[in-house]
């Protein structure tokens, strides 16, 4: 029964991950306004039904790389050894995870530049952040428990503090990759970007 629901588990993640790709470079082909669901199943050897399984929308499919990024990223930080501080968590679950091949380097670089071109895109990558942000602040709260319901009030709200604060180290950090036409080392800049917001959380 687990070998059966495992095939299964990773039947449906291979397609999830052709449906993305195809969306992607049909994204780049053609434009993303000129790209239809129906296209993007054709594509990927679906129907629009089985499209509709998947994603709620186009949008959804070109950026579904970025969900599973965040998703992976909130999962790390919560992995990280309890003696590390919170930012340095954050920051090590990011280095951990940087594009190691071209090809998820170029699907980055497609998804940023594409929801900065495109308002439906942007306010949909941005509601992902939304929701990031929400897990992470709960996340590092809870890093930060203690006995007193004072201080995990106030630590609640740095926690927020803190969450957004990374969110915008990685906007920044994109964006100085991406306006370097990717001659930059992306681990340097992540680097030097949260350094620049560390004092607060170290």
């Amino acid at each position: 029964m687990e070998s059966t629901v495992g095939l299964r588990e990773r039947k449906k993640a291979a397609t999830r991950r052709a449906v993305h790709e195809a969306a992607l470079r049909l994204t780049v082909e053609q434009g993303f306004d000129a790209v239809t669901v129906e296209a993007v199943a054709d594509a990927a050897g679906i129907s629009r039904r089985t499209f509709s399984n998947y994603f709620a929308t186009k949008e959804d499919a070109v950026l579904w790389g970025d969900e599973r990024y965040l998703n992976e990223l909130v999962a790390a930080f919560r992995a990280r050894p309890a003696e590390e501080t919170a930012w340095t968590a954050l920051r090590t679950a990011v280095l951990d995870r940087l594009p190691e091949s071209g090809a998820q380097e170029w699907e980055t670089l497609v998804r940023t530049r594409m929801a900065l071109r495109h308002p439906a895109l942007l306010a949909r990558q941005l509601a992902k952040y939304a929701a990031l942000e929400a897990e992470l602040t709960q996340a590092i709260t809870e890093r930060w428990h203690t006995a007193d319901a004072d201080a995990d009030v106030d630590a609640a709200l740095d926690a927020g503090v803190m969450a957004s604060a990374f969110l915008v180290a990685l906007r920044i950090t994109m964006r100085r990759w991406i306006e370097s036409d990717l001659t930059h080392n992306p681990r340097e800049l992540v680097v030097d970007t949260m350094n620049r917001l560390a004092r607060p959380f170290v």
